[in-house]
């Protein structure tokens, strides 16, 4: 009898088994979707502001002496309409040399070239090349005011004035397709431009952020 008791009682030990099994499998973080976005954003870093700034590792070859560098490429974004969009959808193989040196003339180190292949790269839906050709055209299409694009003495305006000077070089963009981000000291940190994801400009939405407050300083290229 003892026997037969026991033998009734594996089922049930195999039962809560499995599911404690579900459960654990429920809890794991799941992999992002790749392809999975409401609209790119194209960010450009300030080099000179963010050279400037006292914390993180600066690369010679964006903060050198003599570099003479204004806007970089920062990255270009899959992102959500109500929030962060998706971000290591890997897995994610080395970029190529050949890609990297192509977008040296766009992104500025090949250690970020990596990280943003990685990091927001592999959620686009596309191949290596052609994340990176859309990150080139999203660039190119977009102009920068001569007195934005590499200013010889420091300037001071506010982030609203900012973004109309842009949005005045470029009608082809709604006007609120541009919005700025800052640091805590006041220097401006990032130009941010909104695209669908066929990389037809857009109007950006609250998830684009926006620096609230009321004086922006762009430093000097030198």
């Amino acid at each position: 009898m003892s026997g037969n008791r026991r033998l009734r009682f594996v089922p049930a030990a195999i039962l809560l088994l499995a599911v404690n099994l579900a459960m654990a499998e429920q809890k794991k973080p799941q992999k992002p979707n790749a392809g999975n976005f409401s609209y790119y954003l194209l960010s450009l870093s300030y080099a000179p502001d963010f050279c400037a700034q006292p914390t993180g590792n600066k690369d010679p070859r964006e903060c050198g002496t003599g570099r003479h560098i204004g806007f970089v490429v920062h990255g270009l974004w899959p992102q959500d309409d109500s929030g962060q969009g998706p971000q290591n959808c890997g897995p994610a193989s080395p970029v190529a040399q050949a890609i990297v040196n192509t977008m040296l003339a766009y992104i500025p180190t090949p250690s970020l070239i990596q990280h943003e292949w990685a990091t927001h790269g592999t959620c686009s839906g596309l191949s290596t090349a052609d994340y990176f050709a859309a990150v080139r055209k999203a660039r190119d299409s977009v102009t920068l005011p001569s007195d934005l694009n590499q200013p010889s003495q420091q300037l001071q305006l506010s982030p609203a004035d900012l973004a109309s000077k842009v949005a005045a070089q470029n009608p082809s963009f709604p006007q609120d397709a541009f919005r700025t981000s800052c640091y805590r000291d006041g220097e401006l940190q990032e130009l941010r431009v909104c695209f669908n994801p066929d990389l037809s400009p857009k109007s950006c939405t609250s998830s684009a952020g926006s620096c609230s407050i009321a004086s922006i300083t762009m430093l000097p290229v030198r």
